[in-house]
């Protein structure tokens, strides 16, 4: 019997993140569910990162909602999440109650696969994260986040992957959310892996330095268990391989997949007139299509080229994207070589349109900057500068650091939170889900001529 290679679709998560900034509307998923449903994957990345954000503040829907809608039409399927440890999937950190009440609600709609990592690879940010899914029957998958520094070596990483496993962690998944692995390099890794623990390995990466495929075959070589793929209209570029491709290329070497092909195919037809759609409405940009091997440079993530990409075009800064992209590396050293994925990437981001922008470095900095600079977010891969603390932190008022309780964010939104996870939305986005919540009742159903059965809201507090 051929060895299996776990795959998961990333299409209704990360391929529409990195792509075009996590637009993808619960609307234009729900059509073609069954079939992804019945393809044979793994898993279906399909919530988490930026799509509980992007849903409230750009999509008017639920987050909630788009799990529970899933999950009734998946019923062969994982359904798959990623989270952002104490971060959950807001900017900051939040308390135990909080971490283990969203985790419960999370496995409670749907979820089965909890893909959990911390932006420092600090793991004692993921504690809490991982007992919780244990405790409430989920599968957690601990990311090992990839970058390259002085101090990140496969000795580092092969430490911090066992004491994950030792934490509880049912899988490790290497998450390369910059696309920047290179193929001996990752043969070198998965192999050390697989030679130090005993729970299977993932691997997850991006095609924007043209490094991908070639990288999961060299992942393949060295006996990774599951890699992560975009059905094809939704891949490459700043997304991951093309599911198709990579399937068949297995399958042509002597591996299964368990995917029907002939399924692959309908779901393929299906997004690429949802990508015409985006196309045409200007939200999925060429550009992000494009290979830019400058990020072994950069080291930026798919989903953060999209967002930047799309903030200086409002900005109308556009032709400034190079100059940006050239002061994120700088930022980065200045920081003590923080891996660049949410919410670090957003941050350090940020900073560098602030510091282009404004012609002058660090005369504005967000307060998650000085945040991180106080060791709020964990500690930092290397100790940072006296002196870049120094500039970042001048003038700045320090405010409490204590994180609020499940019941105060409960309190404070009384009358508008109907369920437990009305309160969560509103605890990871205060200002996006107060408003959300108090249009509710005004905002159309936007969903309900599409094909699937309407679920219950029955979550009460």
């Amino acid at each position: 019997m051929n060895r299996m290679i776990n795959i998961t679709e990333t299409v209704l998560r990360d391929g529409h993140q990195s792509l075009m900034a996590t637009r993808l509307s619960t609307e234009d998923m729900m059509p073609i569910i069954k079939e992804l449903d019945e393809a044979g994957y793994y898993s279906l990345e399909m919530w988490g990162g930026a799509t509980f954000d992007s849903c409230l503040r750009y999509l008017d829907e639920d987050p909630w909602e788009r799990l529970r809608l899933i999950r009734k039409n998946v019923k062969n399927t994982k359904l798959q999440m990623l989270l952002r440890g104490q971060n959950l999937l807001g900017y900051k950190h939040y308390s135990n109650d909080v971490v283990d009440i969203f985790i419960k609600k999370s496995i409670e709609n749907g979820i089965d696969i909890i893909r959990v990592f911390d932006a420092l690879n600090d793991y004692s940010n993921l504690i809490s994260s991982i007992n919780s899914i244990k405790k409430y029957g989920g599968i957690a998958q601990a990311a090992i986040v990839y970058t390259t520094s002085p101090v990140h070596t496969i000795e580092y990483y092969v430490d911090l992957a066992k004491k994950l496993e030792v934490m509880g962690a049912d899988s490790i998944c290497i998450k390369d959310m910059s696309g920047i692995l290179l193929p001996n390099d990752t043969y070198d890794l998965v192999k050390a892996l697989k030679e130090n623990l005993t729970v299977s390995v993932h691997i997850h990466t991006h095609c924007t330095a043209g490094l991908a495929e070639m990288n999961y075959m060299k992942a393949v070589e060295a006996g990774v268990d599951g890699i992560d793929t975009a059905i094809s209209p939704f891949s490459k570029g700043t997304s991951q391989p093309p599911t198709e491709s990579m399937a068949a290329s297995l399958k042509n070497i002597g591996y299964d997949t368990n995917l029907n092909f002939d399924k692959l195919n309908k779901i393929a037809d299906y997004f690429t007139g949802i990508r015409e759609k985006y196309i045409e409405s200007g939200i999925f940009n060429l550009k992000m299509l494009d290979t830019d091997i400058k990020t072994l440079v950069y080291q930026v993530p798919g989903g953060m080229l999209s967002n930047l990409m799309f903030q200086l075009k409002q900005q109308g800064m556009s032709d400034r994207f190079n100059e940006v992209l050239e002061e994120v590396p700088n930022i980065r050293k200045d920081l003590g070589y923080p891996p660049l994925v949410t919410p670090m990437s957003q941050m350090v981001g940020t900073q560098a349109v602030f510091n282009v922008m404004l012609k002058e470095r660090y005369k504005m900095v967000p307060n998650e900057i000085k945040d991180y600079v106080l060791g709020r977010y964990g500690n930092p891969p290397v100790p940072i500068d006296e002196s870049v603390k120094t500039i970042v932190l001048k003038n700045h008022v320090y405010e409490d650091a204590s994180v609020k309780s499940y019941m105060q964010f409960k309190k404070e939104i009384n009358g508008l939170a109907l369920t437990e996870e009305d309160v969560l939305s509103y605890a990871l986005f205060p200002d996006v889900a107060r408003k959300f919540l108090e249009n509710r009742w005004s905002i159309t159903n936007k969903i309900e001529n599409t094909i699937y059965e309407e679920s219950n809201f029955n979550h009460p507090i």
